[in-house]
Formats: C-alpha cells, sequence, structure tokens
C-alpha cells in the first residue's frame, strides 16, 4: 500500500499509477507516461542491460517514488540517465564573436 502524499492541500494515493510531469519519451516514439509504464520498460530490457548501473539506480529511485511518494521527478532524473547512458553530451554551441585580442605597450 503507498502512503499518502500531500500536495497543494490534495492527498494522492496512487502509487505506480502517479504520472510523470513531462512524458519521458523512448527511443521509437513510444513515451512512458506513468511510473508503472516506466517499471514494464525497465523489465522488458535485456538482461545484461537491466542489471546495468545506471537502470539498478534508476529502478531503485522508481520504487522509492511509486512506495514513499516523493517526487516523481526524482525517478525521471534516473530513468533518463540510464537511458542517455553512453550517449556523448551535446555539443557546446559557442555564442557570439570571440573577443578580440589587445597588445598591451608600455
Amino acid at each position: 500500500m503507498a502512503i499518502p502524499v500531500r500536495r497543494a492541500g490534495v492527498i494522492s494515493n496512487r502509487g505506480w499509477q502517479r504520472q510523470f510531469d513531462e512524458p519521458i519519451p523512448l527511443p521509437r516514439g513510444r513515451q512512458l507516461v506513468t511510473l508503472e509504464d516506466a517499471g514494464k520498460h525497465i523489465t522488458k530490457l535485456p538482461k545484461a542491460e537491466h542489471e546495468a548501473r545506471e537502470w539498478l539506480a534508476a529502478m531503485e529511485a522508481l520504487i522509492l517514488v511509486a512506495t514513499s511518494g516523493g517526487p516523481t521527478m526524482f525517478a525521471r532524473i534516473g530513468i533518463m540517465r540510464a537511458l542517455n547512458h553512453g550517449k556523448p553530451d551535446p555539443a557546446i554551441v559557442q555564442q557570439g564573436k570571440r573577443a578580440k585580442v589587445y597588445k598591451v605597450i608600455r
């Protein structure tokens, strides 16, 4: 049984049925909308991938949020980190022009 969560005067006791603030996009166009969707997605992964440290951390965060009523953002961050593990960071785009180099004359 999930512990009720108090948010802005409203008590929520939906546990695994809670929705993420924003759906998590998956590579083939699907989305993870609820904590339950994320849990099912993780259990369907191949065993080697399922047992990777990133996915174990994501599962731990997911279970804590679903059972203890924490913010869904914690589970979302864990899943996003696991999904993007091994991918290079987005390139840093330079903004504006480079500063001019001046020579100091004394």
